[in-house]
């Protein structure tokens, strides 16, 4: 579903929970005022639904297209995600921080995502392997080896998570996704998009919490150095 106004929902923009307003839509001064969709419609019947709603956070507009493709029957194409271009997945400050090439390729692996499911999971497989060699320390080369070597170190759910990307991807019957992760092969269904839902996880893991983290305790450290006490020990 397209996120629509006076629906509530997390904003692609700023991630912030909000519920969405209403934007004006400029087309004349006869039909000009606040509507959530515009239907452009070609005299052969081709139309094509633009619905659109604003954050109240961040005040930025969100842009979904639907293609119908019978108007009678009201049969509809899957909702595209056309502005912002990284759909309902921003990258977290602290990936963008920390490593740009990162934040870049899984930007391009959301942005392909509804374009392309096989170029959308081998950059998500990339980020993968990018991210248990640089942070969880892997020294395979095979990304099915990489995964093995690093559940032990992970939270149960996340661990199970992980270790279900080579379930959903069918490493078995598609080795070379684990020999050779960038590659463009098949991928089965919903394994693009299992990919991006690990990878937001791992963000999360490796990222976000020890940033967040390691910001609580220089805040209480600058307490306990004002009351003239010893810093906490790092952990």
């Amino acid at each position: 579903m397209p996120i629509r106004a006076n629906h509530s929902g997390k904003c692609p923009h700023c991630t912030i929970g909000v519920r969405f307003e209403k934007n004006t839509i400029l087309a004349d001064s006869a039909n000009a005022g606040q509507h959530d969709h515009v239907t452009i419609a070609t005299p052969t019947g081709y139309r094509l639904q633009l619905t659109t709603a604003g954050c109240p956070d961040c005040g930025k507009p969100i842009v979904t297209i639907t293609h119908i493709k019978d108007q009678k029957n009201f049969e509809a194409s899957p909702d595209i995600m056309f502005w912002p271009q990284t759909g309902n997945r921003p990258v977290p400050k602290e990936v963008e921080t920390a490593d740009p090439k990162l934040a870049e390729d899984f930007r391009e692996a959301v942005s392909v995502f509804p374009k392309s499911k096989k170029a959308s999971a081998a950059l998500s497989r990339r980020c993968l392997q990018h991210i248990l060699r640089e942070k969880a320390g892997t020294k395979s080369k095979d990304l099915s080896q990489q995964i093995d070597e690093v559940l032990d170190k992970l939270p149960t759910d996340l661990a199970s998570d992980v270790d279900g990307i080579r379930n959903v991807g069918n490493f078995a019957a598609h080795p070379i996704k684990s020999k050779n992760s960038g590659e463009i092969v098949e991928v089965e269904e919903g394994e693009a998009e299992w990919l991006l839902d690990v990878l937001e996880e791992l963000f999360d893991f490796y990222y976000v919490k020890p940033e967040q983290a390691a910001a609580r305790r220089a805040e209480f450290n600058k307490k306990l150095q004002d009351a003239g006490k010893p810093p906490l020990k790092s952990p």
